[in-house]
This record gives structure tokens, C-alpha cells and sequence, in this order.
């Protein structure tokens, strides 16, 4: 799930214990909103609409058996143990799990394609998760009304939208004022929901032999196939477990350890536990065994906690999709869009404005056609399971190469715990056609944007650069009687080993070139960020040109008026008062068998027709940029 809301907070490898505490409160608002609102629908859920499981001691023993022990293998054994080992440079997420797979497996093509495919499918599911996560957990939340008065039941829709327009309205604003809050109102949560449960247990305390891992497997003796039908339900216990690693970068990993082992776990299994108790008593609360939890004088506060608590949870996968977007785009996976830093210190602090308002309609689309949180239960599985599969094969690699393990232990441990999630991924698409579809289809629309978008941009390389006059011979052949006017000329180029199409046409038309010619190239790594000292490299070529590379990680923020100050530094004259930036626009034109197929041509001349022009993107001063027209057949 929740991939990483993003968050500036500077830390150390070993945070002291002020540094510590802070780390833990922010990562329990930021972290721990996904996993820690399930409680509101997986037990629900297993017993109604998505799992189906029959209403009974053995039932209820071996579902909470279940449940525990997923918690145990996927959360605490497979994210919080191994894969928060998978550090990219301080950074987690499926793109950086990927890149950091990609970098260790070397030269080897076959692997590199599968950690395309399973990085692609992770990236590609995350934002059917983004979609289901906001309306599964608010609805869930509001239904808590029907709980308390029945004949509220009709509004549970309408105030279900109302949240979650707000939701998304606020985002431009950032949520820097409010972010503080997130933490505190988490820990009251965890607090409450680790209370309830007891309340609980202490009346039914032969709950806790679900502790027994055997519980589990006689529930399968027991029902057979009906137990698999369930663990789509089960499953959706753990949903959120991604973040603990997406969020890695912001919070360190001890602060996410030290939260999960310390507080999440417990409460979550108490409560869990507890409804199990209340169920085993009173089998009429099936129908809500979370809000039957609560005592009736306090039913109202506690919608409003839940709702709250679940705006939270939707917050942080909301700001994950933010990140994640930010991170596709730097590296190449997405065409470029205006990203709006909103706060320096607190959650939220970018916001993608065409993110938000396409989540906001695929959202409200999603209340408006499922209609209850039941009814997304069989959607929500798919994205879940998917994500965590892919992040599953991804680790096991890293662990083969870079840790060393070798093939065979990698498979040993990381086999078992891939089984797991393919079992539930399995169990997930007996729901395909009752809502699991939907998913599914999003993921295959954004990983077909995300191929079409980088063999387009492949095509128009080589139509760029295929054929053009090398830099070299250029100024070799230049004329020495040539007009060479005063100031700095920088043309962006992705090869600065061919002449710039910009270049070409300027000279053409005003026979005239620069005194300084800076060919910068701007380079985005595979790691997250690029210190300042090795930001740019500047080397003289002769003849008043200059190359400029400049490399920033997929995290880091291009600038390149900041660059062109860190290049005076290492030699290269200049004023950026009296220096242009010239830039090609290309207009592109379609063309049958230049590599695209006619709808991936639409699509790819649509999505850069969409995109942000280079000068807003690189943080170039408009005054100070011509642009040359070109127009390119794809």
C-alpha cells in the first residue's frame, strides 16, 4: 500500500531518543493509517460479503488464527525484518526496490526484463491501490452510523462523498498545518483499539488460542475451498503493510520497527482478538463486529475517530501517489507534470495538481458505483496482493546479489513468504467479475501509458539524434569568421554528442552564435539523490563550447539555474542575466511504421501534448528562453 507520503525530515542512520520518539509519532500517522484502520471492515468482511465463512467457534478461531499469523509472516517477518533491508540510499517504494534489484543484478538481460515487468506491475497496481484505499476506508468508516442509527443508513453515501471531496480539495493547500496532528490522533486510535479488545477478551479469554497456528489449518480441514474463498477477506488485514517500507526514506527504520513491535502490533491484534471475543458471545454483531465493540453512549465519538483515523489513511496514500509520480516521472516512466511544494517539514509536501483531481473522479466514481465498503472488499485484494507479490520477487533478488545469500538461500526464504502472497492473490481472483476487475484494469492502463510513454520517447531519440551532425565535427568545421555575440547561449539536449536541433536552426536563421555555447545534459540515477558536490560536471571543448552534465536522483529536484551557479564554481564564465536557454519544441506528426502502432501513437503524442513544458519543469526563468519549433514524425 500506502507508498510514501512524502515528509522532509532529517535523520540520522541512529537517531537519538528526543529524535527517536518524534520519528515513531510522526511514522504512526504517516505509516501506520492504512494497516491500522482495517480493523473497521477485514473480520466484517470475512464473515460477510467477501469471505462467506460460516459463524461458529471453529470459524471465528481459525480466521483470528489466520489473521495473526498474517500479520506475523507478511508484516513483521517479510517488510519490518527482511525487505526494510532493501535500502536504496536511505529510499523504499517499488521504484527504488526496483532500481536498486536493476543495479545489482548487472548486465544480465533476462533479469533486467523480469525487474521491469514486476516493477512496472508494483507501480501499476499502487494506483488502483490509491483509488480503492480513500473510499474503502472512509465508507467503512461513516457505515459505523448505521450502526449507531439504522435509519441514518441512506445518508452513509452522501457524507462518505462529502469527506472525501473535502479530502481532496484541501490538497493544494498542503497539509503542513495539520500534519502535526496526524500522530497524536494515531496513537489515540491504537490506543483505543488496543482497549476494546481487551474489554473484550478479559470476558471471552479462550479467544487467545488462535495464537495456535493449528486453528488456521483446521479451519481449512474444515471448510476446504470455503477457507481459501475467505482468505480474500483475511487478507485485507495487512493491507498497508507496503508502507513500512515506501516510507522508509522519510522516517529511518528503527522509528518504523520500534512503532509496528511497539504499539501497531498489539493493538491491532487486540482488537482483532476482540472481536473474536464479541463474536463468540454475541453472533448477532456480525454485521458490525467493530462498532458492536463500542459502548452505545460513546458510538458517535467513535465515527467521528474512525472517520478521522481513515482521512488520515487516505491522506498518506494520497501523498504516496504524489511521490510515486514524482519518482516515475524523474525517471523517464511519465511524461513531466507540475509538482507544487506545499510545506518543507511536514506530510504533504508536494502535490501533483492532475494526480489530485483524476484520483478525486476515479474516487468518487468508485462510492458511487460500489456503493459500500463490502462491495470494494473484492476490488481492494487484487491491488494488495499484486503489490506485494511484485515487491516479494524484487526483494528476493536483491538479497541473491547484493546481500550475498546466492540463489538458493534467497528462494529458501523468500519462496515461502512469495507462496503466501501468491495464495492470497489466488484466493483474490476468484472476485475478478464482483469488483476485482476493477484494479486490474487500472493497472493495465497505467502500465500501457507507461510502455507506450517510454518506447515513444525511445522512437523520438533516435529521430532527434539518429542522423544528426556530430558535436565534434561541428566545431571542427565552424567558421571562424562567424558573428559570435555576447553572453551565454545553454541548449538542453538529451545527446550532447550531436548537434541540437535548436543549435542548427539558430545559426540558420540569425547567423550568428554565442561566445559561450553550454550543451548541458541533465541526467536523472538510479539512486535517490545526488549530493551538491557532484551535481554538475563542466569540461571545455574548445572554440567557446562547453558540456555540462548535471545529475540529480530520482527524489531530487531539477534546477538548472541553481546548476549553472554550481558550474561558475568549477570554471565555467558567465551571467544568468546575460545568458538564453534555448530549447527545441517538438510538434509531433503521426507516421505508419516509424515504431508505434496508430493507438500508441494517439496515446503518445496525447500524453506529450499533456506534459509540462521543459521551462516550468527545470525551473528556467521564461525571459530568458527561446524556444525553436520542429516538427517530428513518430
Amino acid at each position: 500500500m500506502a507508498a510514501s507520503a512524502v515528509i522532509d525530515t532529517t535523520h540520522a542512520s541512529g537517531p537519538g531518543s528526543g529524535d527517536l520518539r518524534r520519528l515513531t509519532l510522526a511514522a504512526l500517522g504517516v505509516v501506520y493509517g492504512d494497516i491500522g484502520t482495517s480493523p473497521l471492515y477485514t473480520v466484517q468482511q470475512a464473515f460477510g460479503e467477501a469471505g462467506r465463512l460460516p459463524l461458529d467457534e471453529a470459524t471465528v478461531l481459525g480466521a483470528l488464527s489466520l489473521i495473526f499469523w498474517s500479520l506475523i509472516l507478511v508484516v513483521t517477518v517479510k517488510y519490518v525484518t527482511l525487505i526494510l533491508r532493501a535500502d536504496n540510499r536511505g529510499e523504499g517504494g517499488v521504484l527504488a526496490l526496483g532500481t536498486l534489484a536493476a543495479r545489482s543484478v548487472g548486465g544480465d538481460r533476462r533479469l533486467q526484463l523480469l525487474i521491469l515487468v514486476f516493477t512496472l506491475a508494483g507501480l501499476s497496481l499502487f494506483y488502483g491501490d490509491g483509488l480503492i484505499t480513500p473510499a474503502i476506508s472512509v465508507m467503512s468508516a461513516v457505515e459505523g452510523l448505521e450502526t449507531a442509527t439504522p435509519a441514518l443508513a441512506s445518508y452513509v453515501l452522501p457524507i462518505s462523498a462529502v469527506v472525501l471531496l473535502a479530502l481532496f480539495a484541501i490538497q493544494s493547500r498542503g497539509t503542513g498545518r495539520v500534519g502535526a496532528l496526524f500522530g497524536p490522533v494515531m496513537l489515540l486510535w491504537f490506543g483505543v483499539l488496543a482497549a476494546l479488545g481487551v474489554a473484550q477478551i478479559v470476558q471471552a479469554p479462550e479467544v487467545l488460542r488462535a495464537v495456535d497456528p493449528l486453528y488456521g489449518v483446521a479451519l481449512f480441514r474444515q471448510l476446504g475451498w470455503g477457507a481459501f474463498v475467505a482468505l480474500g477477506a483475511i487478507v485485507l488485514a495487512v493491507t498497508g503493510a507496503e508502507a513500512l517500507y515506501a516510507d522508509m526514506g522519510h522516517f529511518g527504520k528503527a522509528p518504523i520497527r520500534f512503532a509496528w513491535l511497539g504499539l501497531v502490533l498489539p493493538a491491532l491484534v487486540l482488537n482483532y482478538f476482540g472481536q473474536g471475543a464479541l463474536l463468540l458471545r454475541h453472533r448477532e454483531a456480525v454485521d458490525n463486529p467493530f462498532y458492536h465493540l463500542v459502548p452505545d453512549f460513546l458510538l458517535y465519538p467513535m465515527v467521528g475517530l474512525a472517520t478521522l483515523a481513515t482521512v488520515i489513511a487516505s491522506q498518506a496514500v494520497i501523498s504516496g501517489v504524489f511521490s510515486l509520480t514524482h519518482q516515475a516521472i524523474q525517471l523517464g516512466n511519465l511524461p513531466r507534470m507540475t509538482v507544487v511544494h506545499t510545506s518543507e517539514r511536514e506530510i504533504g509536501q508536494i502535490y501533483v495538481p492532475r494526480m489530485n483531481w483524476l484520483l478525486m473522479l476515479g474516487v468518487l466514481a468508485l462510492v458511487a458505483t460500489f456503493r459500500s465498503s463490502g462491495a470494494l472488499a473484492s476490488a481492494y485484494g487484487i491491488a494488495v496482493t499484486g503489490t506485494m507479490g511484485a515487491s516479494a520477487v524484487l526483494a528476493g533478488l536483491v538479497a541473491a546479489t547484493r546481500w550475498g545469500w546466492g540463489p538458493g538461500r534467497a528462494a529458501l526464504v523468500f519462496g515461502p513468504l512469495l507462496l503466501v502472497d501468491l495464495t492470497y492473490l489466488a484466493a483474490n481472483s476468484l472476485k475478478i467479475l464482483e469488483g476485482g476487475w476493477f484494479p486490474i484494469a487500472v493497472a493495465a492502463a497505467v502500465a500501457y501509458a507507461v510502455v507506450t510513454w517510454r518506447r515513444g520517447r525511445e522512437v523520438l531519440g533516435r529521430k532527434l539524434y539518429g542522423y544528426a551532425l556530430t558535436t565534434r565535427s561541428f566545431i571542427a568545421k565552424l567558421d571562424p569568421k562567424l558573428t559570435r555575440v555576447r553572453g551565454t547561449a545553454v541548449f538542453m539536449t538529451g545527446n550532447p554528442d550531436v548537434v541540437p536541433k535548436a543549435l542548427l536552426h539558430n545559426l540558420k536563421h540569425n547567423k550568428v552564435i554565442h561566445e559561450r555555447v553550454v550543451l548541458m545534459t541533465v541526467h536523472v540515477l538510479d539512486v535517490p539523490h545526488v549530493p551538491e558536490a557532484e551535481r554538475v560536471d563542466v569540461g571545455e571543448t574548445g572554440r567557446g563550447f562547453w558540456r555540462v552534465d548535471v545529475r540529480y536522483g530520482f527524489v531530487d529536484e531539477p534546477d538548472v539555474p541553481k546548476a549553472l551557479d554550481l558550474c561558475r564554481a568549477r570554471g565555467l564564465p558567465g551571467d544568468l542575466m546575460l545568458t538564453s536557454f534555448f530549447l527545441s519544441r517538438e510538434t509531433l506528426i503521426p507516421a505508419r511504421g516509424q515504431g508505434l502502432d496508430p493507438v500508441a501513437e494517439r496515446l503518445f503524442m496525447a500524453l506529450a501534448a499533456g506534459g509540462l513544458p521543459a521551462t516550468a519543469y527545470f525551473r528556467i526563468p521564461p525571459d530568458r528562453v527561446v524556444e525553436v519549433g520542429t516538427q517530428v514524425e513518430i
